[in-house]
């Protein structure tokens, strides 16, 4: 199954939609949201996904107003989020620190955003993989991921701010 993964959107709503278009010309099964989405009108913006595929999101260190989130995405949740996708165990927090280590061993791939750092790589028989920053604030780069489960591996694509 194809993933579509990305984080630290920070309200960036045309970035958002670009993603999402992605997502859907690649036939993703499934897409993940690892935090920071921050506030309603972008959740907005990333609810329109969820009549396509199932769409799994966690809170990040960045959501202002938690209740209209939670109204326009009731799936959204606090990490540690544990998914079974195409029957490979994926972990998806915010902060690769917030991780447990419990929750680390129990998956295969371990998501998560909040640095604005691409990070895809194998360690100890896992995929960590960190889509880098959707937004392009920080370091100018907009990127998400497309997570192949059977790998698993990773590809990070570029988007046009």
């Amino acid at each position: 199954m194809l993933v579509g993964v990305l984080s630290d959107t920070h309200d960036r709503v045309p970035l958002i939609a670009e993603a999402l278009a992605l997502f859907a010309g690649r036939g993703v099964g499934a897409v993940v949201h690892a935090g920071d989405i921050c506030s309603p009108f972008a959740a907005k913006a990333l609810r329109a996904v969820a009549d396509r595929c199932p769409l799994h999101v966690i809170f990040g260190n960045n959501e202002g107003e938690t209740a209209g989130l939670m109204t326009i995405l009731p799936q959204l949740r606090r990490g540690p989020l544990r998914l079974e996708l195409d029957g490979r165990k994926v972990l998806v927090h915010h902060f690769d620190e917030w991780c447990e280590s419990a929750d680390v061993d129990w998956a295969g791939v371990v998501v998560t955003g909040h640095t604005h750092e691409v990070v895809n790589e194998v360690r100890d028989d896992r995929l960590f993989l960190n889509p880098g920053e959707c937004c392009g604030w920080v370091n100018g780069r907009c990127t998400v991921a497309l997570l192949n489960t059977a790998g698993p591996d990773a590809e990070i694509v570029d988007l046009t701010p």
